[in-house]
């Protein structure tokens, strides 16, 4: 079977992170433990995860004209991601994510930096590339008319569209309308309704859109036909979440684009995502297939 070709277009980050017993209140000053730079941002997170689960990944976005910009580049390059679509912008620093690890869970302050110079012009550019994606991954970390291009131009050419809703903001309806699968968490889904999951049947049927949404070790939910379903979660060792929802987005995008359907594309998320959490830092704990079948097997299910 020839590989899965995807596109993930989006941001391009460095990952600052601060390990620390407690995260501080406001106000306070704690000591740290450790303190590290990771490569991340949404985008190249949920690129990373594809190319290591064998995909084709062509990523599309930007970096500022310094250090850090080269170093991404180049880190993307040898995890096996296509980066003749990154664009260096002159005058602008690259994307940082400032982040506290603490006992497994973790906050984040993002700085777009050259992400948002990722205009929809750009895109427009890029029509090509996108036309001969099996299926294209979105994030909000770019500006949000930049997402609606790439989605305008995906829905022209039938090209199944992933959203990861996230940073949450709101999302206009038309953007909705052009989405096959939208992927929130359960914090970012209280965004869209005032309850809880069991609201998203009717709100799909009035958009079209199907929503997936994760729940961590719980796994996850959808609608189809009608019926609530429930993709249970794996239980491991967390050592830190960062980027298990990315781990999570690459593996459908991989999983639909296989042909697998909708079911089975999570319950292979599942396994990445829970894989994801066992190692320190975003890209870093992504695993491979080889990896991913192994758990399976230790867990006596078969290769996805």
């Amino acid at each position: 079977m020839n590989r899965p070709k995807i596109t993930v277009i989006g941001s391009i980050n460095m990952d600052l992170v601060t390990e620390t017993m407690v995260i501080p209140k406001t106000g306070e000053t704690v000591i740290g433990k450790h303190f590290s730079m990771i490569p991340g941002g949404k985008g190249a997170n949920q690129a990373v995860a594809t190319a290591r689960l064998g995909a084709e990944v062509r990523m599309i976005g930007c970096v500022g004209d310094d250090p850090f910009g080269k170093e991404l580049i180049s880190h993307l390059k040898k995890q096996g991601v296509i980066i003749d679509n990154i664009e260096v912008i002159t005058g602008l620093t690259t994307g940082t994510a400032t982040i506290t690890v603490s006992k497994g869970d973790n906050s984040i302050i993002v700085i777009p930096g050259a992400n948002i110079a990722l205009t929809p012009e750009k895109i427009e550019l890029l029509e090509d590339v996108i036309a001969k994606s099996d299926i294209v991954l979105l994030q909000l970390e770019i500006p949000l008319e930049t997402v609606m291009k790439a989605a305008e131009i995906a829905k022209k050419y039938k090209i199944p569209v992933i959203l990861n809703p996230a940073p949450i903001k709101p999302l206009p309806d038309q953007l909705i309308h052009l989405i096959d699968y939208i992927t929130p968490n359960e914090h970012e889904l209280m965004y869209f309704f005032d309850s809880s999951v069991e609201d998203l049947h009717s709100f799909m049927k009035r958009r079209g859109s199907q929503f997936i949404v994760t729940k961590g070790e719980d796994g996850v939910y959808f609608y189809q036909d009608g019926e609530l379903i429930h993709i249970p979660g794996y239980s491991v060792d967390v050592v830190d979440t960062t980027g298990a929802g990315d781990s999570f987005n690459g593996a459908l995008a991989v999983g639909l684009s296989k042909g697998l359907d909708l079911k089975e594309a999570c319950k292979y998320g599942n396994a990445v995502g829970a894989l994801s959490v066992t190692k320190f830092g975003a890209q870093n704990g992504m695993p491979t297939q080889i990896e991913v079948e192994q758990f399976l097997r230790t867990r006596g299910e078969e290769k996805i």
